[in-house]
């Protein structure tokens, strides 16, 4: 199956017909039907699937005559899942990639010589439990089961009720103690999630690192009361201090040449014609280093205090996930301009966005592809991607590939 045909086999699954964007939530109907698909194009190329203790899918292909665990593999993929309303390419690209790359080897004459692995990393984006890259935290130990099952969607319904409707059983949660055995390297392909290599007129690029970034929890509880009747000098609103508080964010943002963004907001009761009585904020910051970033979250959670104070508001701020910087390492880097020395020298970027390469960076040898997106727009319907550029980084996938599974 070609790539082309292989993306749209995808194309319709947890689309939304009102946005155009995709609700492809962890352990949803949508996510359901995409594990459905990854274990048939599994089977189409005879492919052995496991789906591992958190959920992560790996699709096997081992080398003739291979005997017990698979063990040093080169592994390549993404994830599945999507942020509310989200684009086509974040992680799917990954995943398509990957299937695309092994028929373009196989279809070359290369037989591997180590394993090599289609994997697909669970709830990559947090959309609906609120931490991200779950799966592959859980797998490294980062995660411990015991957060992770008691987390809870919209609707209240925890992680592990989540997972036992969809027939999984919730204990199974840990950390993976074969995953530095059988991970010789992880090399994940992703569309770029901003505009460099459009500016640069490039197809592709290597990462170098991912910015240090997190999510807190701004709590701002007041008193529930009257929009109508209540005297504005007896409030306890808790809504000025939040609004005051995203603006902060973003004179801090710019003061630390770094990003912060309150970008989903739960108000409760929620009532055109009532006061609320607490507002739950998210914040997403993210720096060059870490100690920028612990600088910025200080100051917006400090200026926070004070306008919450100001307006008899309480404020409670909680770390949810917070994520180190990552150096991808120069050995794997370097291996993937070698096999790919004849597009030339490759840009190397670093990120701010966050991926399951860079959770696995601490436990195995990890690297990234970016492929262009012409808009720089992501998170969003508009999220896009070139045919030929996405054809350009599966060919490009293939003859990394090929150099790691024929040494």
């Amino acid at each position: 199956m070609s790539f082309d045909a292989l993306w749209e086999s995808i194309l319709e699954v947890g689309r939304e017909p009102s946005t155009g964007g995709y609700r492809r939530f962890a352990w949803s109907d949508a996510d359901l039907t995409l594990r459905e698909w990854f274990i048939d194009c599994a089977e189409q190329r005879g492919l052995p699937v496991e789906e591992d203790r958190n959920g992560n899918l790996w699709a096997w292909w081992l080398p003739a005559g291979w005997q017990g665990d698979p063990v040093d593999a080169f592994v390549t993929g993404s994830h599945l899942d999507s942020v509310p309303d989200g684009g086509a390419y974040d992680g799917p690209l990954g995943v398509v990639s990957a299937f695309a790359a092994i028929d373009l080897v196989r279809a070359r004459g290369i037989a591997p010589r180590r394993p090599v692995a289609v994997a697909a990393f669970a709830d990559e984006e947090g959309a609906r439990f609120g931490v991200a890259c779950a799966g592959s935290q859980l797998s490294t130990g980062e995660l411990k089961p015991e957060r992770a099952l008691a987390l809870r969607d919209a609707d209240g319904v925890t992680l592990a009720e989540a997972l036992t409707r969809a027939g999984r059983n919730p204990r199974h949660l840990g950390a993976d103690p074969t995953l530095t055995d059988r991970v010789g390297v992880y090399v994940e392909l992703h569309v770029e999630q901003g505009r460099a290599l459009d500016l640069l007129d490039r197809p592709l690029a290597v990462a170098s690192a991912i910015w240090p970034h997190g999510r807190w929890l701004f709590t701002f509880t007041g008193e529930a009361n009257h929009a109508g009747t209540t005297r504005l000098i007896d409030r306890r609103d808790p809504m000025p201090a939040y609004a005051a508080t995203v603006h902060t964010a973003r004179q801090a943002a710019e003061l630390h040449a770094a990003v912060a963004t309150f970008g989903k907001l739960r108000v409760l009761p929620n009532g055109a014609n009532a006061i609320p009585s607490e507002i739950l904020a998210w914040l997403d910051a993210r720096a060059a280093d870490e100690p920028t970033l612990t600088r910025l979250v200080e100051r917006i959670s400090a200026e926070a205090r004070k306008h919450a104070a100001g307006d008899r508001v309480e404020l409670r701020v909680t770390a949810e996930s917070v994520t180190p910087l990552v150096e991808f390492p120069a050995a794997p880097r370097a291996r993937i301009n070698r096999a790919l020395s004849r597009l030339g020298d490759l840009p190397v970027l670093p990120t701010a966005a966050g991926h399951d390469a860079g959770i696995l960076a601490a436990k195995v040898p990890t690297a990234m592809l970016f492929v262009r997106n012409p808009t720089g727009i992501s998170h969003s319907p508009a999220e896009y991607a070139r045919p030929e550029d996405c054809h350009y980084g599966a060919e490009a996938l293939a003859a990394v590939m090929a150099d790691w599974v024929t040494d």
